[in-house]
């Protein structure tokens, strides 16, 4: 019966998946990892929207009989993440496609923050900036990307009280990794702010004055090469500030960017490409 309902290559991944449950950590290093730089380097957004279930799927399944298994957690904090991203791009998607794979998101995003840091829902912000003080390094990738897979579903929940509420959290993470390693992911944590001090309204703590500071900065550490920095700016700030040249001219290098030139970041700028095409054709400044 399982062979006539599940397609082949699916069926593959689960018969394999199920094999290698008790003892899943050579696969992590020798599949899942590679599969993931794999997937950040894909230009086709369709081809990741059809092909990624059955992936994000075998993760599920490892997690279940491996919960506690770091690589499994980062992996789908970050596969997740990246698919929930895609999904806002490929056609005939809804927000109810969207959400569990959001939530998904944010279920290995807080799972990999716990081996870190204090989470709880009611916070004791005492007990978390001690041990925020305490983060390295070394320590990065996890919080980053465990702060990520949160964030997805922080975005997904458009404004929801509860989203509201855990954004206050996430600010005062990304600040300590700020000061950790601003440098982490092309200047994605200055992105993080840049985005962050855009979109509240000024009376709320909004500063498009720091804002436009992180953005340079993020635009700066990535070399201009993470096209979404430059799609952030123009979409929160810019048109914030109803500065019509500074977002045409940031959606404007977009589309003349050689996508070829910055491979590792594949995925996402072509993203930033298709929402820079959507921008102008907005025009949102009404010429």
């Amino acid at each position: 019966m399982l062979m006539r309902l599940v397609p082949r290559p699916l069926l593959i991944v689960l018969i394999g998946s199920y094999f290698c449950l008790s003892s899943c950590s050579s696969l992590v290093t020798s599949a899942i990892r590679p599969a993931i730089g794999n997937l950040q380097q894909q230009t086709d957004i369709n081809l990741v929207c059809e092909g990624s279930p059955a992936y994000l799927l075998m993760i599920d399944s490892m997690l279940v009989s491996s919960p506690d298994n770091h690589d499994l957690q980062l992996s789908g904090a970050q596969s997740y993440s990246a698919y929930a991203t895609a999904l806002e791009e490929c056609g005939g998607v809804d927000d109810k496609r969207i959400a569990p794979i959001a939530d998904k998101a944010k279920l290995y995003g807080l799972l990999l923050l716990r081996r870190h840091l204090p989470l709880s829902t009611v916070q004791d912000y005492e007990e978390l900036d001690r041990e925020l003080a305490k983060l390295d390094r070394s320590d990065v990738p996890d919080v980053f990307w465990g702060t990520f897979g949160w964030l997805t579903w922080v975005k997904n929940m458009k404004g929801s009280p509860e989203a509201i509420a855990d954004t206050a959290l996430i600010e005062k993470i990304m600040a300590r990794l700020l000061e950790i390693d601003e440098s982490y992911q092309g200047g994605s944590i200055h992105l993080f702010f840049g985005g962050y001090y855009a979109a509240k309204p000024t009376m709320f703590g909004g500063r498009p004055d720091l804002s436009k500071i992180h953005f340079e900065k993020a635009l700066l550490l990535s070399k201009r090469r993470f096209l979404l920095t430059q799609t952030t700016y123009a979409e929160t700030l810019a048109r914030t500030t109803l500065d019509q040249e500074l977002h045409d001219q940031l959606l404007e290098e977009v589309l003349n960017f050689p996508l070829d030139s910055a491979p590792e970041f594949g995925l996402s700028n072509q993203i930033a490409v298709n929402r820079a095409k959507r921008m102008l054709e907005e025009n949102y400044f009404g010429d």
